[in-house]
């Protein structure tokens, strides 16, 4: 019984000192991504270029700007500069959850909306 006990603290241990996530969202404050989506039913692309105070947004043939606000290295909010209803006027929050060396995994929602969605955006320069 000693064993066992002492067995199942020593995995517990080993579980519990298991690495963070990796974070180095510094590495993708800037650049070119692109992130896949699926709107109903069917697999959209938009890419987008970011400096540290803009990102323009390319989907569909469309451009859309937006101001960035950085929170820390890893979470910042867009608000669309040109909104051109009620829905695009609501700033998005971000956080970078976990990256690699070329992608970050994020969570993202509307301000003042309790859904959060996921997504991955993959560096492209």
């Amino acid at each position: 019984m000693l064993k066992q006990l002492f067995l199942f603290v020593l995995v517990l241990f080993l579980c519990a000192c298991s690495s963070p996530p990796q974070r180095n969202c510094a590495n993708f404050k800037t650049g070119k991504f692109m992130f896949k989506s699926v709107i109903n039913g069917e697999e959209k692309q938009t890419t987008f270029s970011r400096t540290k105070e803009i990102e323009i947004d390319y989907f569909e043939g469309k451009q859309d700007t937006s101001s960035i606000r950085w929170i820390n290295d890893c979470e910042y909010v867009l608000k669309n500069i040109n909104p051109k209803n009620k829905a695009e006027e609501k700033s998005i929050h971000i956080k970078i959850l976990t990256t690699s060396d070329s992608s970050y995994t994020f969570e993202y929602n509307a301000i003042g909306d309790k859904r959060k969605f996921k997504g991955t955006a993959f560096k492209i320069n």
